[in-house]
């Protein structure tokens, strides 16, 4: 099925956490608990969720895929974003395995975007994703966004240890 007719059967709609959605997108992130892409995720709880603002992707009744963030003014500046700006951060994006790659993941963040654009001055997120190249690929040639930093590790290999 081509990328065209996925969007044409595929709903994004924005829902508020009431107990049917909290419970779609715990079940959600139990599954994607379960792939171990993600370095340390963990299945949510309704308190992950409450005071989020939640966009939900549904084919035929079914929720698909997740996006939820928190609109927030920041207190302090950073080297990107300035003090009193608003930011909308992304803390989830999730979109279940048999319907990547069909823009999706893309029209949950377009969805959350015109919503909190008239409140926004920037949408930040970050990732800790195994798949960090593609995940890269997604956030910076896809959705447009800027790179802002990464946050790497290396295991120090002792002796009587391994690495």
């Amino acid at each position: 099925m081509q990328a065209e007719n996925i969007k044409a059967e595929v709903e994004i709609e924005e829902r508020e956490p009431e107990e049917e959605v909290l419970r779609m997108l715990i079940r959600l992130s139990g599954d994607w608990e379960a792939e171990n892409s993600c370095h340390g995720y963990r299945k949510n709880t309704g308190a992950d969720i409450e005071g989020r603002r939640i966009f939900l992707a549904k084919e035929g009744g079914e929720a698909v895929g997740y996006l939820f963030g928190l609109l927030e003014k920041t207190e302090r500046p950073t080297s990107v974003v300035p003090e009193g700006a608003t930011v909308f951060e992304v803390e989830e994006l999730y979109v279940k395995p048999a319907f990547r790659g069909k823009g999706i993941g893309k029209m949950l963040f377009y969805s959350a975007e015109k919503a909190v654009g008239k409140d926004a001055d920037y949408i930040l997120l970050s990732t800790a994703t195994k798949n960090w190249k593609a995940i890269l690929h997604f956030y910076l040639d896809e959705l447009g966004m800027e790179f802002w930093n990464a946050r790497l590790y290396k295991k120090v290999k002792r002796e009587g240890r391994e690495a």
